[in-house]
């Protein structure tokens, strides 16, 4: 067929990117080549509108084993000869159109990039936003979501111990499923995504191609519309049981030696890993595409180039050992083939049946090779005005705070989780520690070790949206302070940068600034970025997403025993709060959903005074001090001392500062603030360990379940722990997720 500017933008590149492609290769592409082009040059995959950006973030320091961006996940030293690999990925477009198969390949995709790098994925995350959740479409994607990623979580056998899920009106449209893997390997044993060795065989292993999945990357670099449906193949299916299959399998064969590089073949299938994996070897390849295990008949070319079928990998090995390798994939019962050879001159050259389909020199197509690179415009978007001119002293306070404390435990996005973690296997692989004793990160074992990983996920939309940089800022040391709180030291951080269209100048400020903000508080608290990814387009026809740059990260324990929790011990402990305390309900979900204000500053925030808390509050868990630590986040200082108290079913007496708003006292959420515990005979010692520099207040004692509140009587712990576990089975009834999960 005819290959014109017309082809072109019906795969989704520009008149300018054809004109690009044609000098490169010095002709015009044909169907094949252009194909190859519009997967790798979609946003998706060669990260065109958002590199240069991306290259301003600390990439190097700390105990980083390999740059950001080097190989598939980052890696960092945890010592005792030990790494540990991790990263975030977003599968929105997918789960807003399927959302069973969407969230389950999401959590497989992540978890292919741990193990093709050699280590063993002990844990999973999850980072969710959906519409309001009394809407019909909410619970059918909530369900299907969370259906996807118990069950492939489940069947492949690591635990999810952690995530965070929102519900807000501008995710109606276009819900965000962001998924987190952490793995462990030795170091030195690690696999390299990269091709070398002329000669060297080119191998296929895992699953067989099918169509699934064709053209995912650069569907999932366009808005979604209500014509959207109508590009389902674009999402994948997804096998658990044999990505646990290959999983042992890539291990065993990473064992034997033989193994020069292995790449994961996700977005854009073939084209991507044999693209990218020669272009950072500086060799080509000749692949013969007839040789490729297939589950389909009569598949053509670009077909087998881009289809994203998962539980798949692309596997150099040294020459003369393919046998070996080949025996290790059929004792685990999956195709395994050679393909083709690498080459020396740096071109990928594809046949079919012995005629050259297409003919690319791979560096063309890669991010940092001949990849596009563009600097979009930005402004300052329009409703940042409004919400500077608001004044929270024009807002009343409810007489009755015991009401609106009722209101805001229930909300969908502060609540207990329980109907959605119980579909999750947070114990299989048995190295979860934080089920039964509940700490702001999840605690995982090294196993063979005392040493303890603490991880997160951590960003408020909202904060964001109010102001891209400081809420940027807040995400980072959230992320931070709940992996101190559990006694763990940040190590570094991987992103999921989820935000509208780039070619709006409005939300590209939001990009560029949360960028900024992401980059101070990590250089600030020595958490390198190790690598993630931009998910942009995230539209509705009412507008963009919230901008949500989700902040996974990962801290060290050297000994998990002295891990710290968030619940109160005993009835009598003394309750503290450190850090300072603020009159401000901006961006509070007080404000937001018991006032309707939905435009305000974000909350007080000071990187330095936050810093500093962080250490103390790392001195105070060593010196064993402190009892159960819990940072205030959203609803409040209300919402964190009832959450400490439910574990154990102890209430609290407090009085409020009568400096402060009631409201802003107890709903408030200003930042850079933690509530500790700390047993009666220690006080002294507690006191006199605090820097001066770190503001603290006693605001009461641990009672046996009561709630006192400036001596009023609010009743009993566990009667504010039912309408937090039950809020949102009540919007879930049995009837409704039923409903939802039978039209999956």
């Amino acid at each position: 067929m005819e290959v014109t500017v017309k082809t072109a933008e019906q795969l989704r590149l520009t008149a300018e990117e054809f004109e690009l492609i044609k000098q490169k290769l010095g002709r015009t592409p044909n169907f094949n080549e252009l194909c190859a082009f519009s997967a790798m040059w979609s946003e998706h995959c060669s990260y065109k509108n958002s590199i240069k950006w991306l290259k301003t973030l600390p990439r190097e320091g700390g105990k980083m084993l390999v740059a950001a961006g080097e190989e598939n996940a980052g890696l960092m030293d945890i010592g005792d000869g030990l790494g540990v690999v991790f990263k975030i990925e977003s599968h929105n477009h997918p789960s807003a159109l399927e959302p069973f198969q969407g969230a389950a390949t999401g959590v497989g995709g992540i978890h292919r990039d741990i193990f093709t790098m050699g280590a063993r994925p002990i844990a999973a995350l999850n980072s969710l936003r959906f519409g309001k959740l009394e809407e019909a479409k909410t619970q059918h994607l909530l369900a299907g979501v969370v259906h996807g990623i118990g069950h492939y979580g489940n069947c492949f056998g690591v635990p999810t111990v952690a995530g965070e899920i929102y519900f807000d009106e501008c995710y109606h449209t276009n819900p965000l499923v962001n998924a987190m893997s952490v793995g462990i390997v030795k170091t030195g044993e690690t696999v390299s995504a990269t091709a070398k060795g002329e000669g060297n065989p080119v191998m296929f292993v895992g699953s067989a191609t099918g169509k699934d999945g064709i053209g995912g990357a650069s569907f999932a670099s366009a808005d979604i519309t209500s014509e959207s449906v109508q590009e389902l193949p674009a999402v994948q299916v997804g096998d658990p049981f044999q990505e646990k299959k290959l999983l042992e399998a890539c291990l065993e064969v990473i064992k034997t030696g033989a193994v020069v590089g292995m790449q994961d073949m996700g977005a854009a299938g073939i084209i991507c890993s044999t693209a990218e994996m020669s272009a950072k070897g500086g060799v080509g390849m000749k692949i013969d595409l007839e040789k490729v295990p297939t589950r389909q008949k009569n598949m053509k070319a670009w077909e087998l180039l881009l289809s994203e079928s998962q539980e798949r990998m692309l596997l150099v090995a040294e020459k003369g050992r393919e046998k070996e390798i080949e025996a290790i994939f059929e004792k685990w019962d999956l195709p395994c083939a050679v393909i083709g050879h690498v080459t020396n001159d740096g071109i990928l050259n594809f046949y079919m049946n012995g005629v050259l389909e297409a003919s690319i020199p791979a560096q063309e197509l890669v991010l940092g090779g001949g990849a596009p690179q563009y600097e979009r415009e930005y402004k300052e978007p329009a409703y940042l005005k409004e919400i500077a001119a608001f004044d929270a002293s024009t807002v009343p306070q409810p007489a009755d705070l015991k009401a609106v404390a009722e209101k805001i435990i229930a909300l969908p996005s502060i609540a207990s989780k329980r109907w959605i973690y119980d579909q999750y296997d947070s114990m299989v692989g048995t190295v979860n520690t934080s089920t039964n004793e509940p700490s702001d990160a999840a605690v995982v074992l090294v196993k063979g070790t005392q040493k303890g990983l603490a991880v997160t996920t951590d960003c408020n939309s909202r904060y964001v949206y109010a102001d891209p940089y400081k809420g940027a800022l807040i995400a980072v040391s959230e992320a931070a302070r709940n992996i101190v709180c559990s006694g763990g030291q940040p190590l570094g951080v991987t992103n999921c940068l989820n935000f509208g269209n780039p070619y709006d100048p409005e939300v590209y400020y939001q990009f560029v600034h949360a960028i900024k903000g992401m980059g101070d508080a990590c250089r600030k608290f020595d958490t390198p970025v190790t690598g993630g990814n931009v998910s942009f387009y995230n539209q509705n026809p009412e507008g963009p997403v919230n901008p949500t740059p989700t902040i996974g990260m990962v801290g060290l324990l050297e000994d998990i025993n002295k891990k710290m929790t968030l619940d109160f011990k005993q009835e009598g402990d003394v309750i503290y709060i450190l850090g300072a305390q603020k009159d401000d309900i901006n961006s509070s979900e007080y404000l937001y959903h018991i006032h309707g204000v939905k435009k305000s500053p974000a909350p007080y925030f000071n990187l330095d005074e936050e810093y500093v808390l962080q250490q103390a509050v790392l001195k105070l868990i060593s010196e064993g001090l402190i009892r159960s630590a819990h940072d205030v986040s959203e609803g409040g200082l209300f919402v964190t001392l009832c959450e400490s108290g439910f574990h154990r079913a102890l209430g609290f007496d407090i009085k409020s500062n009568s400096n402060l708003r009631k409201d802003a006292f107890l709903f408030g959420e200003a930042q850079s603030r933690v509530v500790v515990s700390v047993a009666a005979d220690k006080i002294k010692a507690f006191e006199a360990a605090l820097p001066t520099d770190v503001p603290f207040a006693q605001l009461g004692t641990v009672t046996a379940g009561d709630l006192l509140v400036d001596g009023e009587n609010w009743g009993q712990i566990t009667t504010w722990q039912n309408i937090y576990d039950t809020a949102i089975e009540k919007y879930l009834s049995k009837e409704t997720a039923a409903d939802a999960l039978s039209s999956l």
